[in-house]
């Protein structure tokens, strides 16, 4: 037979599992979470803000949101480093290019490579998101040298 404080304290962990399961700033920290696994960062951010208001004591939701917000720093720098990269592709495309051209694509380099400094590395962020970054890194690391080394 069990003891009276087994029974209380498993009626206890029952209750507290009850309880998370329900409360509104949970379900909405698992929201956050399901989007975050499946890549949609503005979502989850989103969805684990929605939570920590709702509960400022909530970890899953502070972790998700820090998650988050680093994934879609991730995501904008890749976005921003396509757009560059796309921009220099048509001025490269002209027969000519002027020196304010050179200045110009000089500047997006050396905003996508002062960018890379800010991005923090972490494990949970996805794996691609930081190859794709490395690699617009070093693709605009070299176009800048060729850019400023001597002929």
């Amino acid at each position: 037979m069990l003891s009276k404080w087994v029974v209380a304290l498993l009626v206890s962990i029952i209750g507290l599992g009850v309880w998370i399961f329900f409360h509104p700033s949970y379900q909405k920290s698992a929201e956050g979470r399901l989007y975050y696994m499946i890549g949609e960062y503005d979502r989850a951010y989103d969805r684990s803000s929605e939570a920590f208001l709702l509960d400022p004591y909530n970890r899953m939701a502070s972790t998700i949101m820090a998650q988050s917000k680093m994934a879609m720093k991730y995501v904008r720098y890749n976005e921003d480093a396509r757009k560059y990269k796309k921009e220099i592709h048509r001025i490269a495309a002209q027969p000519n290019v002027s020196d304010q051209e050179r200045s110009k694509i000089k500047m997006m380099t050396n905003i996508v490579i002062d960018g890379h400094g800010k991005l923090a590395s972490s494990v949970v962020i996805d794996q691609s998101l930081i190859d794709e970054a490395n690699e617009h890194y070093r693709q605009f690391k070299k176009l800048h040298d060729e850019l400023v080394s001597p002929r």
